[in-house]
């Protein structure tokens, strides 16, 4: 950004602020209602709007990101999914959520140093104390969630209490890598990174999450290669995720036609072997519309063959916007994951490596890929490391 661009002292503070009070409040958030990211990055963008601007960097991202938006829009003319009203339509908040979500991101690029590291405190205080709530809920069976249902009228069955309380661990391993770093370099309290991973680790297993647990060692490995090879580790990844995006439909049938595929169905958990249906109906159904795809918000359509999505970023993109959407998805991760190529060690974009595994790891087989919140978290994950990236070296110590 050249200094004409920049904002003055009064909008840097100003974003600053908004973007620590926007990180004190994702412990609760994220503990309580991860569906209220979505109007507090909506908020936080709408707060920030002036900050926005698009970077030389930005614009390989950028123009895929407005080519798929652009394109699930326009595929809502021939979706079978029609939308009740403005509040229901996917393609209106797709669009509203690319403007205000990256103004949000802008904002932490452009806030003053001081208020930054304020909020980079926040983030590894928070996560730290989101650990702490995990790390309870999984010795306990969620419940402190439990109580607090209980406590304003509103009781839930346990099994209910684990589900919606483990949410929380979704997004303890998106924000966990970027305020793993804030812990070091900007709280100086580096033992909160054992906190984080207790909170991660533990509940997982004794809630019987294996999600957040397989992110997990994908962000770590994808982390430690960015460290090691800054150059290159950055640009395989970003092969590695345009070929899951280009090719999803294909592994499937492949895998089916060897007779692999019903087996291992057989095989794994019922949530895999749910999963598992998913993909083989989106597989078949993908073969229909090809090029086009069905049009956006088509998966809620195929119940019971597919339940809201195929739980499978690539597969859904592929259903529903055909092969041009996912050209779109591929060039957006390839440019986003290549662009953090370095040819020195950079911490901060080793965790932004990790954190964007992190997440095309759970969109490979937990989320849809138009969920508002998950978007939000997202988009809250990047400017945590936005912020992490544009800290000044002193700062950082």
């Amino acid at each position: 950004m050249t200094s004409a661009a920049q904002p003055g002292p009064k909008l840097a503070a100003w974003c600053g602020w908004v973007v620590a009070g926007g990180l004190a409040l994702t412990p609760i958030i994220g503990w309580l209602a991860p569906l209220a990211f979505a109007p507090l990055l909506t908020l936080m963008g709408l707060l920030t709007l002036p900050a926005l601007r698009i970077e030389e960097e930005d614009r390989p991202v950028g123009i895929a990101v407005v080519t798929l938006v652009l394109w699930a829009a326009g595929s809502s003319a021939w979706s079978p999914f029609t939308a009740k009203d403005l509040g229901e339509s996917t393609a209106a908040k797709l669009i509203a959520e690319t403007v205000l979500f990256f103004a949000a991101i802008c904002a932490a690029r452009a806030a003053s140093a001081r208020s930054r590291a304020v909020a980079l405190r926040i983030l590894a205080w928070g996560v730290a104390l989101l650990g702490v709530v995990m790390l309870i809920e999984g010795l306990t069976g969620a419940s402190l969630y439990r109580a607090v249902r209980e406590a304003i009228n509103d009781p839930i069955r346990p099994d209910l209490g684990v589900k919606n309380a483990a949410q929380g661990l979704f997004v303890l391993a998106m924000l966990a890598p970027a305020a793993a770093l804030a812990a070091v370099r900007v709280a100086r309290a580096p033992w909160l990174i054992a906190i984080m991973a207790l909170g991660l680790v533990v509940p997982s297993v004794t809630l019987g999450y294996d999600a957040p647990l397989i992110a997990l060692t994908a962000c770590v490995l994808a982390g430690l290669a960015a460290a090691a090879w800054p150059r290159w580790a950055p640009r395989g990844l970003a092969a590695l995720a345009a070929a899951f995006f280009l090719t999803a439909p294909a592994i499937v049938w492949l895998v089916r036609r060897s007779g692999w595929y019903t087996v291992l169905e057989g095989d794994v958990p019922v949530s895999w072997a749910q999963r598992m249906g998913y993909w083989r109906h989106a597989a078949d159904w993908i073969t229909d519309h090809p090029l086009r795809g069905w049009g956006l918000d088509a998966s809620r359509m195929f119940n019971p063959g597919i339940k809201l999505h195929p739980h499978d970023a690539a597969l859904q993109i592929w259903l529903e916007l055909g092969l041009i959407g996912a050209m779109a998805a591929a060039v957006f991760w390839a440019a986003l994951l290549a662009g953090m190529s370095r040819k020195v060690r950079d911490p901060a974009l080793a965790v932004s490596v990790a954190t964007g595994m992190a997440y095309l790891t759970f969109s490979a087989f937990s989320f849809g890929v138009w969920q508002e919140w998950w978007l939000a978290l997202g988009a809250l994950a990047a400017l945590s490391c936005a912020a992490l990236q544009r800290q000044p070296a002193l700062t950082k110590g």
